[in-house]
């Protein structure tokens, strides 16, 4: 365990250190990899679906504000949608404009969450989003979850829906929009899944939020277990097909990414809690203090050998005249 923490001490002083090269890397890491998974999804437009332009965008992204980096991934969707079809295109439109509406009035500072959240979906491990932003986040970080949950089952959809959509060239308009809206809003399994991931968001909130020991613990136990929970009787329901199976391994797979992240942002120790009372002209307080984990790293020693001086020429002709001189 001691090892553990003298490694995060060392990440913790690396980060600090290079942060101004850090966060560059990563945004343009997360922006390549969600324009590539755009592209891997969609790809109906060749001129976009190509390595140097994601590699461009993502350089732009890495010098921007977090928040560039949705709208030119919004931007990647709609360009594709818009070669499939412009009704779609018209109907895609529509949706990320109230998204953004809620996200920019809730949760601004979530960009990260909207984006991790369709490519934790393509990994197969969607439910490490709703208990890590119920660990780290507030309950208006339940919006970012939605609009990015909403953002992989359009993808979804707009995929599943591709040979339809072409088939339908020759239908009116009216009949084209009524399908895509009829997919989008009768899609029972995002609307379960959305719920789903709200409950569970404000429940670990809440949980950790108590006084009680190991209050980070029991939420991330809670929330996987009420997620689990929720999803299947959302299936049972609504029919929407949940793979039972997927669910449990992928709520294990959350739950140990939580306690990775409970190690680095709330290891604390229980046992040496100390409980303080004091007052003044007004008040009576009574606090409970916690102590947090820290460990020293060790410094390095560097030990200097000093070789021995060598006896400049000049010193040697002096006293070898010196010598003589006595002779």
């Amino acid at each position: 365990m001691t090892s553990l923490l003298v490694a995060k001490q060392y990440l913790k002083k690396f980060y600090g250190k290079y942060d101004v090269y850090l966060m560059p890397l990563w945004k343009f890491m997360l922006a390549f990899i969600s324009l590539m998974l755009i592209n891997y999804k969609l790809g109906f437009m060749e001129k976009i679906d190509k390595m140097a332009i994601v590699l461009v965008a993502a350089l732009m992204c890495s010098f921007m504000p977090m928040n560039f980096s949705i709208i030119v991934a919004a931007a990647f969707v709609l360009l594709h949608v818009y070669t499939l079809s412009l009704e779609c295109a018209a109907v895609t439109l529509a949706a990320f404009l109230l998204m953004f509406l809620l996200y920019f009035r809730f949760s601004p500072k979530d960009t990260v969450v909207v984006m991790l959240t369709p490519i934790c979906f393509w990994l197969h491990i969607p439910y490490v989003i709703p208990i890590s932003m119920g660990l780290l986040g507030t309950p208006a970080s339940a919006v970012s979850v939605a609009c990015g949950t909403v953002v992989y089952y359009l993808l979804a959809y707009v995929n599943e829906s591709t040979a339809t959509l072409v088939s339908m060239e020759a239908e009116e308009i009216t009949v084209k929009f009524r399908f895509i809206i009829d997919g989008m809003m009768d899609n029972r399994a995002m609307a379960v899944t959305v719920a789903a991931f709200a409950v569970t968001l404000i429940l670990v909130y809440l949980v950790r939020r108590l006084p009680i020991d190991h209050s980070w613990t029991i939420a991330t136990i809670a929330g996987s277990l009420i997620n689990v929970m929720l999803l299947v009787v959302g299936d049972l329901m609504f029919d929407t097909n949940v793979a039972i199976g997927g669910v449990i391994l992928g709520s294990i797979a959350a739950t140990c990414i939580a306690a990775v992240i409970q190690f680095f942002a709330f290891n604390v120790d229980y046992s040496r809690t100390e409980k303080v009372q004091f007052e003044d002209d007004e008040y009576y307080y009574y606090v409970k203090a916690v102590p947090k984990v820290t460990v020293a790293t060790p410094e390095r020693k560097v030990k200097k050998i000093n070789q021995q001086k060598k006896t400049r020429p000049s010193q040697k002709n002096a006293e070898g005249k010196k010598t003589g001189n006595l002779k």
